[in-house]
């Protein structure tokens, strides 16, 4: 082996393709681009978004102005009047509160309980992944019980003038102290072993 018997691997590289030298070459004449047009001239290259003339992709598209929210919050909602229909139609029906010195029979009809579990059963929202908001279209004959993430002004003042009442659900923003009842407490300020 000398160095001058050192070959490339075979197939690991080809000689350059030399076009316009003429017929017997194989590349001459049009040398390979075909018959006229913008492409077989020199010079004529096309940009990749080039689209003939009409209005390229990036100006058809809209743009992205404005913001986006990052604190938004996106709620599902439900209309006061939507939940009075359901209970006219029985498919939120109200129970009962004892009278007092009766023998356990219902007397006054209790506020009905809403809540986002119940209103997801009967088909009014979607999902329980997204907070509960109760908005006030519509109109309230029957005293409700209302529990959600979030209310309108004008749903609380419907819901109120029927009889009814609301609850908010909180979700505290900072750790709150355990709570502890009475009872314990007396146990930690009498501790065993103390004078007598």
């Amino acid at each position: 082996m000398k160095l001058h018997d050192l070959r490339p691997a075979a197939g690991s590289r080809t000689p350059r393709t030399r076009v316009g030298r003429g017929i017997a070459a194989g590349k001459g004449k049009t040398a390979g681009r075909g018959t006229k047009g913008q492409k077989a001239r020199t010079g004529g290259s096309i940009p990749p978004w080039f689209e003939g003339g009409q209005t390229p992709i990036h100006v058809r598209i809209p743009k992205l102005r404005g913001f986006k929210n990052r604190f938004k919050i996106d709620y599902e909602v439900v209309n006061v009047g939507r939940i009075a229909a359901l209970v006219e139609l029985g498919a939120l029906a109200p129970g009962g509160l004892p009278a007092a010195g009766s023998t356990g029979k219902a007397s006054t009809p209790a506020p009905i309980t809403i809540n986002q579990e119940i209103l997801r059963a009967v088909g009014l929202v979607s999902t329980l992944d997204k907070p509960l908001k109760v908005l006030g279209h519509g109109e309230v004959t029957v005293p409700l019980f209302v529990v959600a993430d979030a209310f309108s002004k004008s749903a609380v003042a419907k819901v109120e003038a029927a009889g009814g009442s609301i609850q908010v659900l909180e979700i505290p923003s900072a750790p709150l102290a355990a709570l502890r009842l009475p009872a314990e407490v007396d146990e930690t300020t009498d501790a065993p072993g103390g004078d007598a």
